[in-house]
């Protein structure tokens, strides 16, 4: 059966040099609504993989992203935004990207093309059967991600694959296939658009649910969450005083006294 990238076909729209900004913007939004729908149709398959990370970072076990352009950027920010949201050390999701930070700002030319690379980066982090894999690529043929999951695979690490076309060479190397099939986008194969908010709403599923079942929130709040400015800190109080009736003042020396919302109540409460 040939395979077919839906992301590369034609957009439904056309002349778009000839139309207004409210038009452009209208019709762009009008293609976005496609996505969560998308997206929900996978939830059985992201479940699998939360499960699996959930099993495995409980035993000691880390999640890595692997992914080429903006793939690759969207796997490094969520691995980059567990630490200020959870309060987890930064080596429990980590995000790869095809030619390294340097490609995070600018693009960097055929790094994608080798298939052997990225099973490479990943041994220098010593992955093993106690982690996860998870490459990211919309196209879903990116030898620089297909090449680490063969790998990965043939080493029992558990593999997860999210791509926005069906039965994609990419998926065909992974365990736990997370394909949200969100059609053309409004500039034809600009998969920045469509396939990579798709991506983002997976991601943020993916970390989301994992930190959730690892005890890193309580009720819906962030009560782990790392201290770094003046709005965390402020709201980091407000939970505290919503928790433990104190005044303001207390719940922010408690806060700053012992570093997370989590620590702080649970400090208070044994002193009582």
């Amino acid at each position: 059966m040939t395979f077919i990238k839906i992301t590369e076909q034609p957009s439904l729209y056309n002349d778009l040099e000839k139309k207004s900004v409210l038009e452009l913007l209208t019709e762009i939004n009008a293609e976005d609504q496609k996505v969560a729908p998308a997206v929900q149709k996978t939830i059985p398959e992201i479940e699998k993989l939360v499960t699996g990370i959930v099993e495995r970072m409980r035993r000691g076990g880390r999640l890595f992203y692997l992914g080429a352009g903006t793939s690759g950027r969207l796997g490094v920010l969520d691995a980059s935004e567990i630490p200020p949201t959870f309060g987890m050390p930064n080596t429990y999701v980590i995000g790869l990207i095809a030619g390294g930070e340097s490609a995070l700002r600018n693009p960097v030319e055929a790094a994608e093309d080798d298939t052997d690379k990225g099973w490479e980066e990943l041994m220098e982090y010593k992955i093993n059967e106690n982690d996860v894999l998870v490459g990211i690529a919309a196209s879903g043929t990116t030898p620089y991600v297909i090449g680490a999951l063969r790998r990965a695979r043939e080493k029992g690490i558990l593999t997860g694959a999210i791509s926005c076309n069906p039965d994609s060479p990419v998926a065909a190397e992974a365990e736990i296939k997370i394909e949200p099939i969100v059609g053309p986008e409004y500039v034809t194969g600009s998969t920045r658009m469509k396939s990579g908010t798709a991506q983002k709403l997976v991601l943020n599923m993916i970390t989301t649910g994992t930190m959730i079942k690892l005890g890193r929130v309580k009720g819906n709040r962030m009560v782990n969450m790392q201290l770094t400015n003046q709005k965390l800190v402020d709201r980091g109080t407000r939970m505290i005083v919503d928790e433990l009736s104190l005044s303001y003042e207390q719940a922010k020396n408690l806060l700053l006294l012992h570093g997370s919302v989590k620590k702080a109540t649970e400090s208070y409460k044994n002193s009582k």
